[in-house]
């Protein structure tokens, strides 16, 4: 019996630190298109993370932002260049069609309700894509310049269903209300 309670007990440690081992932060996360960014941040809630390269000759900013997600969810960052809310913000939004493809765009945030539908933002976004694997989507794209800013107000968000091509409303307590934060794209 004692035997049998230490196997246990030693399976049990290995098994702990093999799961926290592979815990993917934004500091050890590889992608999968080989590319580098130099700076991260894993964000606090809603299982995201940010990655940016800043270009300070063109003002520029190439941004990965990845989250854990279902195939049948979305997720969204955006900028907010007037606040730290999601009204007003300038969103890059991401899905899976039901053919398994992925689409990404732009959309600006007008209200508590938007259309999710693509749109014109208040700053250049070029490179948009997205991908999907192993539950976690990622948005791909370069943004910019903006204003001689470095330090802005970001916002990101997940909800769990797309209904005809178009993300259908986040929860809106918990983790889905805290989603708001800065980043100095220079630090």
């Amino acid at each position: 019996m004692a035997l049998t309670s230490k196997y246990i007990l030693l399976t049990s440690i290995l098994l702990s630190l093999t799961l926290m081992s592979s815990t993917q932060t934004c500091s050890n996360y590889t992608f999968s298109n080989k590319q580098v960014f130099r700076s991260c941040s894993d964000l606090p809630v809603l299982q995201g993370h940010l990655h940016w390269n800043y270009m300070p000759s063109t003002k520029r900013i190439q941004i990965a932002y990845r989250a854990t997600q279902t195939s049948t969810g979305w997720i969204a960052w955006a900028i907010n260049p007037t606040a730290t809310a999601m009204l007003g913000s300038q969103a890059l939004v991401a899905f899976r069609y039901p053919n398994g493809s992925m689409t990404a765009y732009p959309t600006p945030i007008t209200s508590y309700n938007p259309s999710m539908q693509p749109g014109t933002l208040s700053f250049k976004v070029s490179k948009i894509s997205a991908t999907y694997a192993n539950n976690e989507m990622i948005i791909f794209a370069e943004i910019g310049p903006l204003n001689k800013r470095t330090t802005i107000n970001h916002v990101w968000q997940a909800g769990s269903s797309v209904l005809n091509n178009v993300p259908q409303i986040h929860p809106t307590s918990g983790a889905n209300i805290q989603s708001m934060d800065t980043v100095d794209f220079l630090t």
